[in-house]
């Protein structure tokens, strides 16, 4: 009879955490790449989430990315470069300007959720659907409720 595994390391399950996160976002930018998205990175679903169906002023995707105004516009100037979004007058308000995503960003949006479920599939067929199931439940519990907060790319740069 074989002896229980020893606990790993208290460092590793973070680790193990961002590599699996990693190789998720690195599978599907590499398809997504491959459907005609070749110049998104990860940091940009972050920042399609923040503008969000509606869109969103730079000034409120700064606050929701945990970010400046200015790294926020630079975000958009790029994005718009690269045609996922754009740049329209508020019809609530004149003088505020929101960003919303265009056609492409949208459709770079539903591919990549498509993705998604796509390497959920294949980690259930790997891990087994219960194990995948119990893994995933696991996390919720362990997890605050809100899985859309933003704020990682400022929380990375933060002090």
């Amino acid at each position: 009879m074989s002896s229980p595994e020893p606990d790993a390391p208290g460092f590793e399950l973070p680790l193990r955490l961002f590599l699996a996160f990693r190789q998720i976002i690195d599978e599907t930018h590499a398809e997504l790449a491959r459907q005609g998205h070749p110049h998104l990175r990860p940091m940009h679903g972050f920042v399609f989430q923040a503008i969000g169906p509606a869109g969103t002023t730079a000034v409120e995707l700064g606050r929701r990315l945990g970010v400046s105004k200015q790294a926020a516009g630079k975000l958009v100037d790029t994005l718009e470069r690269l045609g996922y979004v754009e740049r329209a007058a508020d019809p609530s308000d004149a003088r505020r300007k929101l960003v919303r995503l265009t056609g492409h960003g949208v459709d770079a949006l539903r591919r990549s959720a498509l993705i998604f479920e796509t390497v959920r599939e294949r980690w259930a067929g790997e891990l087994g659907r219960d194990r995948l199931r119990a893994l995933e439940a696991d996390l919720r519990a362990m997890t605050p409720g809100d899985i859309w907060r933003l704020d990682a790319p400022g929380w990375f740069g933060a002090s």
